[in-house]
């Protein structure tokens, strides 16, 4: 923090994880600053049950949804702004992000904003959608015996991966985690097969995990190739790879849902002047 121990605003944010879903995945201390601040910036990936709570009196709700590649994402230079503005006015900021604060999530942007601004911050973790999908699709990620080592992994941008990796992902006995990666899964799967993955390892797809309306989906990795043309995943969604898939069948506890609806609250482009 370049040596700063001293904050000039007496208001503050705090970065806070609401879980991948299910409303009672948020933490107590998550909840309990969600009825304490003054103000609320949140991500579209948070359960809309969460705002049903006891919220102080007058608080103020910001919905700054973003979603790789569509136009009503909400720029991260506009949350940055809000951020510091409603800190300047000496207010307790929540900042509540879908499952956990640290995992692909641009925190990093918001916080570099606050120390350039001397406000103080507090990060709480959170419920990952990676641990909340494996356990509501039951698929251990480390099962003893399936894996030892589970990797996180996004594709998001695919210009990024070194080719060496996609060797490294193919013949590694880890269990592969996807965050945002259902717009590139078939270019996923037809690189580890290139590179010759082992074919007792399954795919599974969760959709909209721990909600109401989650769905999983397995597939053996050449039979999704051959069937994937025709296949359209609903946001957010989890992708597993790895021996523990297997065990969903013998595990799943929740049955996939009927329902075509969407859990989360849809996107709507908003600039900082709206906001204010």
């Amino acid at each position: 923090m370049k040596g700063k121990s001293v904050y000039k605003s007496m208001g503050k944010v705090v970065f806070a994880g609401a879980g991948p879903g299910d409303p009672e995945l948020i933490t107590m201390k998550a909840l309990r600053y969600l009825r304490e601040a003054d103000v609320i910036i949140s991500d579209r990936l948070v359960s809309p049950e969460l705002f049903h709570a006891d919220l102080k009196d007058g608080a103020i709700i910001q919905y700054v949804g973003k979603q790789g590649g569509k136009e009503e994402s909400t720029s991260q230079q506009t949350i940055n702004k809000l951020l510091v503005e409603y800190a300047l006015q000496n207010k307790v900021v929540l900042r509540l992000k879908g499952g956990d604060v640290s995992f692909f999530s641009n925190i990093l942007s918001e916080l570099r904003a606050l120390i350039e601004n001397d406000v103080s911050f507090e990060i709480i973790p959170g419920v990952t959608s990676a641990s909340g999908a494996a356990a509501y699709a039951g698929i251990p990620l480390t099962a003893r015996g399936y894996a030892t080592s589970v990797r996180f992994v996004t594709c998001y941008d695919m210009e990024t991966i070194a080719p060496s990796l996609w060797d490294e992902l193919a013949t590694t006995s880890d269990t592969l985690v996807f965050y945002m990666s259902s717009d590139v899964l078939l270019t996923v799967v037809t690189k580890l097969l290139n590179c010759k993955i082992s074919l007792d390892k399954e795919l599974a797809v969760i959709e909209q995990a721990t909600t109401l309306y989650q769905k999983v989906h397995i597939y053996k990795l050449n039979e999704f190739v051959a069937t994937s043309d025709a296949i359209r995943f609903l946001s957010p969604t989890m992708i597993i790879i790895g021996r523990v898939v297997a065990l969903h069948k013998d595990f799943k506890w929740i049955e996939n849902s009927m329902s075509t609806e969407t859990y989360f609250m849809p996107l709507k482009k908003i600039s900082y002047e709206q906001l204010n």
